[in-house]
């Protein structure tokens, strides 16, 4: 098997438009199979990152959800994981319609996953398991009120590196995987696969720094300056421009190109945003179809792909304004 009955690859993609925008917009730029598979190991992570973030939830629950979603990679049995879906959407962990609907479609997401082929099955499984674990350590870290406060840059890149980092890693191995064309440029993709994870989570974090703080999550370490978090932003960001440019030199798929080119020019755009105008900038509609419309012409007549130029520390970037009782 190799994924997803064609008749589901609308149900795939509607879930993909109601808990990822951008991933909505980059994954079907992949080729077959890798866009069903990473297009499922997205929900996968999607999944356990809502029980990461269900504040709504005591830790222990948490990491208890954590732990049986994993355990339901192993056993497709779709009346378990319909029994556990039942009782995580009863009491929702999060309020984000489109995520509480994910869980409510983890068995048809589970599915899909083990119809996919076994090398590709393999590595969603060990890397989910690996940044399910992480986030346990994160959730166990949780003040009496719930809140996680990270303290230090080291702290920041270890939560990154959790959940991004190990997503940036499952993605290396995935396009290997799929095309035998990158196999000499393993060594390069490697090498950079977790910093380019690590640098679109901090765009992330940056982004999302304001209600995030409200929800009981300071990722923002109190003991690194803010332009230390834009310093390390802009040198992980410069590692995805290299990985792009290394997948194109080895003539990999163009749209396997094409989906991370986009990812890396929407987060280096972003930053640039936040540190020009401060943190909690996005990117409008018009500026991300005009990202879209630059890398399309770039791959087609060969130009470059990435304007680095001026993406330097933050000058005048301020906190947000976060709830006093957070900070």
């Amino acid at each position: 098997m190799t994924g997803p009955r064609p008749s589901d690859s609308d149900a795939l993609q509607a879930l993909l438009q109601k808990t990822s925008r951008t991933f909505a917009l980059t994954i079907p730029m992949l080729p077959p199979p890798l866009r069903t598979e990473i297009g499922v190991a997205y929900l996968l992570f999607r999944i356990i990152d809502t029980f990461e973030d269900a504040t709504a939830w005591p830790p222990a629950k948490r990491i208890a959800a954590l732990g049986e979603f994993v355990r339901l990679l192993d056993q497709p049995d779709p009346q378990q994981a319909a029994s556990a879906a039942a009782i995580w959407v009863r009491h929702p962990p999060v309020v984000h319609d489109g995520y509480v609907e994910l869980l409510s479609e983890v068995p048809r997401v589970l599915g899909w996953y083990h119809q996919l082929a076994a090398p590709a099955r393999e590595q969603l499984r060990l890397h989910v398991d690996r940044s399910a674990r992480g986030m346990g350590v994160f959730i166990e870290r949780t003040d009496d009120r719930g809140i996680l406060r990270l303290q230090t840059l080291d702290d920041l890149r270890d939560y990154c590196y959790v959940v991004a980092g190990i997503v940036g890693e499952m993605l290396t191995e995935l396009f290997l995987l799929g095309d035998a064309r990158l196999s000499s440029s393993a060594t390069a993709l490697r090498a950079r696969a977790v910093a380019f994870g690590e640098g679109l989570q901090l765009v992330n974090i940056l982004k999302d720094a304001g209600a995030d703080a409200v929800e009981g999550r300071v990722y923002l370490p109190q003991q690194a300056p803010l332009p230390e978090v834009f310093t390390l932003a802009r040198a992980d960001l410069r590692q995805a421009s290299e990985y792009v440019e290394t997948l194109r030199a080895a003539g990999a798929d163009r749209g396997l190109v094409a989906f991370n080119a986009l990812n890396a020019s929407l987060a280096i755009a972003t930053l640039r945003l936040m540190r020009d105008k401060g943190l909690g900038t996005k990117l409008t509609r018009p500026q991300v179809a005009g990202l879209a419309a630059h890398v399309a012409h770039a791959l087609d007549v060969g130009s470059p792909l990435f304007d680095l130029v001026g993406l330097g520390p933050a000058r005048g970037a301020h906190a947000p304004d976060l709830d006093p009782s957070l900070t």
